[in-house]
C-alpha cells in the first residue's frame, strides 16, 4: 500500500456513540503528528467533534474534516485517500457493505466493532478473495465483539505452543466478569434489526462455530453432561460454574476462524466453547432459559417494534460518569493435545480491563490500526484478507497492555 497517501487512518461515523469515543482515544494516546481524518455525512456535526478533542489535546495535529454519503463513488474516494479505515457506522449490515467493498477494492485497511456474524459471513464470502489479491487486511469484529475472546484464546493457546511445542485440543472461555452501564442506542438497533434483514435459517448457519472457518469441524462429541446441556450450568475446574452466554455465538465463530488461520498456531484439532460464570447453578438455569426465552422473542416482529420504543437511540449511550466503573474479565483454560505420560496439560489466560466499555471498543479499534500503520513486515506476512483480531498477534497485545489493558497466561500445574 502506497504510504503517500493523504491520511494514515480516517474514522468514519465519528458522530456515533463509538466513534466520538474512539476519536477520544485517538486524540489522547495516537502519536500526535498522526495525519487523520473524521468523516460521516454531516460536516456541521463532524465539526462539533473537532472542536472537542482540540480541547482534550490542543497540541496534537487535529483531523480533516471529510463528509462522505455511504455511495460506492464516494467511498472509493475515500478508500484511496487512506491507509486504514476505521468504521463505526452501524448497524453494519443496513450500511457497511459499500464501506467493506471500497477497501478491498483499494487495498485499504479496514477495521469495525460489528457482532453481526450473519454479516459478517456475508462479507468473507464476498471480499475475502479480493482483498487478498489488492493486499487489504479486512477485520471485523475488534470491538468488545470479539476481541477479548479472540485474543485470550490466542494468549493461551500461545502459552501451550511455547512450553510444549504442540496445539491445543479445547479451549474453555468464561466471562468471568462483566459490569456496564447498559447498551449503546446503536448496539440495541442492530440487536433488534438483524432478524428484519436475514431469515432465520440464515442466522442459524451464521452462528454455528466453525461457520466462519476455513478448518474442517470439530466431529469430537460434547464432554458435557446432558442436564447441563439441557439446563445450562456445569462446573469447569479452574473457572467455576459455567452456564450459556448470549455473546458466545459471534465469539466462538470469530476464534475458529482464527485457529483456522494460524493452524500452525492452534494445532488442527482445535475447539473453542465460550460461557459466562455464574454465582450458582439455580441463577445458571434462569440464565440459560432467559438466552433461549429472549433469542425466541428477538424473532418476532411486533416484539421487535415494541422494544424499540424503550431503548437509546442510536448515536446515544450511558453517560461517561455511568461508566466510569464499567469493567470486564474474560478467562480461559486451553488443553494441551500433548498426554506425554498420560497427563492432562493445560494453560490459563486472562484478559482484563478497567474503564468504559464502549470506550475500551474505540480503544481496540484506534490500537489495532496503529499495529497496521507501525509494522510492515507483519503487513506483508498477513498479506490481506478477511481476518481476524489474533492475526495482529503479539504486537497487538504489546500495545493494549500500555493502555490499561491486562493480558497474561500460564502454564497450570
Amino acid at each position: 500500500m502506497s504510504s503517500s497517501r493523504a491520511y494514515s487512518l480516517v474514522l468514519l461515523g465519528a458522530t456515533g456513540y463509538t466513534g466520538k469515543l474512539c476519536a477520544e482515544h485517538i486524540t489522547k494516546h495516537l502519536p500526535t503528528n498522526l495525519k487523520w481524518a473524521v468523516a460521516g455525512r454531516s460536516s456541521s456535526k463532524l465539526q462539533d467533534i473537532v472542536t472537542g478533542l482540540k480541547k482534550i489535546n490542543p497540541d496534537r495535529s487535529q483531523p480533516d474534516i471529510l463528509p462522505v454519503n455511504l455511495n460506492q463513488q464516494e467511498l472509493n474516494d475515500l478508500a484511496k485517500k487512506t491507509r486504514v479505515v476505521l468504521n463505526c457506522i452501524g448497524p453494519y449490515h443496513l450500511y457497511s457493505t459499500p464501506v467493506v467493498a471500497a477497501c478491498a477494492e483499494n487495498g485499504t485497511h479496514y477495521l469495525d466493532v460489528t457482532g453481526e456474524t450473519p454479516w459478517v459471513r456475508e462479507m468473507l464470502q464476498k471480499y475475502h478473495d479480493k482483498a487478498k489479491a489488492t493486499g487489504a487486511i479486512l477485520i471485523p469484529e475488534i470491538g468488545l465483539e470479539s476481541a477479548p475472546s479472540d485474543l485470550v484464546a490466542y494468549t493461551a493457546v500461545s502459552t501451550i505452543r511455547d512450553s510444549l511445542n504442540c496445539g491445543v485440543r479445547d479451549v474453555i472461555c468464561s466471562v468471568h466478569e462483566m459490569k456496564g452501564a447498559g447498551l449503546s442506542g446503536g448496539s440495541l438497533a442492530t440487536a433488534l434489526s438483524i432478524m428484519d434483514q436475514y431469515s432465520l435459517s440464515e442466522v442459524r448457519t451464521a452462528t454455528k462455530p466453525f461457520s466462519l472457518s476455513s478448518a474442517p469441524t470439530s466431529k469430537r462429541p460434547s464432554s458435557r453432561s446432558l442436564f447441563s446441556r439441557l439446563l445450562g450450568p456445569f462446573s469447569y475446574p479452574g473457572l467455576g460454574i459455567l452456564t450459556t452466554s448470549i455473546t458466545a455465538a459471534p465469539n466462538v465463530a470469530i476464534v475458529h476462524r482464527s485457529s483456522g488461520l494460524m493452524p500452525q498456531l492452534y494445532g488442527k484439532n482445535f475447539r473453542f466453547n465460550e460461557y459466562w460464570r455464574v454465582s450458582n447453578y439455580v441463577f445458571g438455569i434462569f440464565v440459560h432459559f432467559a438466552v433461549i426465552f429472549g433469542t425466541f422473542l428477538a424473532a418476532i416482529k411486533p416484539f421487535r417494534s415494541l422494544i424499540r420504543r424503550f431503548v437509546y437511540q442510536p448515536g446515544q449511550g450511558p453517560s461517561a460518569e455511568a461508566t466510569s466503573k464499567d469493567m470486564l474479565e474474560f478467562r480461559a483454560i486451553a488443553v494441551a493435545e500433548d498426554t506425554t505420560g498420560g497427563k492432562e496439560k493445560r494453560a490459563t489466560a486472562k484478559f482484563r480491563y478497567e474503564g468504559g466499555i464502549y470506550y475500551f471498543t474505540g480503544l481496540l479499534l484506534a490500537e489495532g490500526a496503529m499495529v497496521l500503520l507501525e509494522n510492515e513486515d507483519l503487513v506483508k506476512t498477513l498479506g490481506g484478507g478477511l481476518l481476524t483480531p489474533a492475526c495482529l498477534g503479539d504486537k497487538f497485545i504489546e500495545r493494549l497492555q500500555k493502555v490499561n489493558v491486562r493480558i497474561e497466561g500460564e502454564m497450570l500445574p
